[in-house]
């Protein structure tokens, strides 16, 4: 089975009337302000795992600035997987800020049959990940619930592209120190996170972390999934490709060129995803 870890769908509405959006929120306008930018809904995500062999993807909403933003996302998100339940799972995102409206939202969710939260970020959103205040009562709620954390990353290096963001390293370790027993996958390699996993004590607080591969052929050469794989081990690894920004081949085409043995490629293309999500 391959699962897509890390893909984006919205709402109709949001791709037909992009200008309008483009005034309400600082991350749709960074991420979308280019014509060229795809949006795609439950229909065409769907239609593009068939046409790349992917057997479900689990569908991620943003971090949006607003409340409301995150409940109108979160609605179509449950809506879609409720019609296509053998191929999508969904992940709710919450503006940690609301405090109480915001776990509120995350309760709605679950019983919605949301999986997990995300793709979180905590840079757009304007909150720290370490802050227990803020992110104490939802860490409460997604161990009560066998929920999963998944945040979007930033490489503190390189080239600079939409939606790049400032979540580096430093700052996920910070967080997944504060809240060690929470499930926590970090999107696009955690920013480079894995390679500090080379510290005893680093590798020793990363027990309950992942790393998906959302992107990869943006930011790395192949060759990042035998030296991650060496450093943090396969099952730590989740197939992820970021679609619609890229086709899942383009990201299955790394992994096959990787010189991964069988097992390691079948354990990142969807064998460590079943057993996160606990999917038969």
């Amino acid at each position: 089975m391959i699962i897509d870890f890390h893909t984006h769908i919205f709402p109709p509405e949001m791709k037909d009337r992009r200008q309008d959006y483009l005034k309400d929120d600082a991350l749709f306008t960074e991420l979308f302000s280019s014509p060229k930018a795809r949006i795609a809904t439950a229909e065409e995500l769907v239609s593009s795992m068939d046409d790349a062999g992917v057997d479900l993807s689990v569908i991620l909403n943003a971090g949006w600035t607003s409340h409301s933003d995150c409940v109108r996302t979160n609605d179509y998100i449950l809506e879609a997987a409720a019609r296509y339940p053998k191929r999508l799972i969904p992940f709710c995102a919450i503006q940690p800020k609301a405090g109480e409206a915001a776990l509120a939202e995350l309760e709605r969710c679950v019983r919605g049959g949301a999986r997990g939260i995300g793709e979180m970020r905590s840079d757009t959103q304007g909150f720290d990940m370490a802050d227990k205040e803020v992110m104490g009562p939802v860490a409460e709620v997604a161990r009560r619930h066998n929920l999963i954390f998944l945040t979007h990353a930033s490489e503190p290096a390189g080239h600079q592209y939409p939606g790049k963001g400032m979540i580096t390293p430093d700052t996920l370790y910070r967080f997944i120190q504060v809240f060690p027993e929470l499930t926590v996958v970090c999107a696009h390699w955690g920013g480079g996170l894995p390679f500090y996993a080379l510290m005893p004590e680093v590798a020793s607080a990363l027990a309950n972390t992942f790393f998906d591969t959302a992107a990869t052929p943006f930011l790395y050469r192949p060759e990042i999934f035998k030296h991650v794989v060496e450093i943090v081990g396969p099952d730590r690894i989740l197939f992820g490709s970021d679609n619609p920004l890229m086709s899942p081949r383009r990201v299955t085409s790394q992994i096959e060129s990787a010189g991964l043995s069988q097992e390691a490629k079948a354990m990142i293309m969807g064998g460590n995803a079943q057993r996160l999500l606990g999917w038969s």
